[in-house]
């Protein structure tokens, strides 16, 4: 478990996660937050075309950034994504493609690259003081939702103490739907997803933005159709292509009940 300390920032800082070789996205969430200290919570690799180009983007930009299972189970060689989807699941189903594509793409440089990113981060915002993960704290690619029992996050909240000592606030990701709860006095802050829409039938993606303890959560508009013309040419047509333009995910199967349309 590798953990980094990246700092302290007084100002706003960016929160944003699951670029998912979404360079169009990522293009857009640089000009959208000029000239402010952002922090990825992984998954920066995925479904769609230009895994390459996402990872460049972020590390020129110098995001801080940690590993989802996205980037450890690529550093790793692993035949699959490690999302934590159940097996026959269209999730399981559709990511065969796509990671394929993506094992073949990835650059040696860029594999390095996404290998040397931490597990876990740590800042420090007026006082308060947050750790960044991608799942859970028990395994990255948990799923915690916005309709999770508080007893599981009090348990992945103790599971990042015992590492890490104690915090104000979480930032997650994985889930791709930005919320925020409080557990017992905790911010568990979920920045969502910059590169898939949340499943809400509308093709902006999410981000979230810190400021002195508040949070909010901001729409990302992008160049949808370029992403989907980049996802055909590279053969990325099992349904998450037609995702960035209607907002709604081919692997609902995934979501909890109360999240489902």
């Amino acid at each position: 478990m590798k953990v980094q300390d990246f700092g302290h920032f007084d100002g706003p800082v960016v929160l944003f996660g699951g670029v998912y070789s979404n360079r169009q996205a990522l293009l857009a969430l640089i000009d959208a937050t000029a000239g402010r200290d952002a922090i990825c919570t992984g998954d920066i690799v995925g479904y769609c075309a230009e895994p390459n180009e996402a990872a460049a983007l972020v590390s020129a930009e110098a995001y801080w950034s940690i590993a989802g299972n996205c980037e450890r189970q690529l550093a790793d060689g692993s035949a699959d994504c490690g999302c934590g989807f159940e097996d026959g699941s269209a999730c399981s189903v559709l990511s065969r493609d796509w990671w394929s594509f993506l094992l073949k793409t990835a650059t040696p440089d860029v594999v390095t690259w996404l290998h040397n990113l931490p597990d876990i981060g740590l800042f420090t915002q007026h006082g308060r003081r947050y750790a960044v993960l991608h799942g859970g704290a028990t395994f990255n690619s948990k799923f915690i939702w916005p309709t999770t029992d508080e007893a599981d996050f009090l348990y992945e909240i103790a599971a990042l103490e015992e590492i890490v000592g104690v915090v104000d606030g979480i930032v997650a990701g994985h889930s791709g739907i930005a919320f925020q709860r409080v557990i017992d006095g905790r911010q568990w802050i979920n920045a969502g997803a910059v590169g898939m829409p949340p499943h809400d039938g509308r093709p902006e993606t999410r981000y979230a933005v810190l400021k002195n303890g508040d949070v909010t959560f901001e729409r990302l508009s992008y160049d949808v159709d370029a992403a989907v013309v980049a996802m055909k040419a590279a053969g990325l047509v099992q349904g998450y292509e037609a995702t960035l333009k209607t907002g709604i995910w081919p692997s609902e199967d995934v979501l909890p009940d109360a999240l489902r349309r």
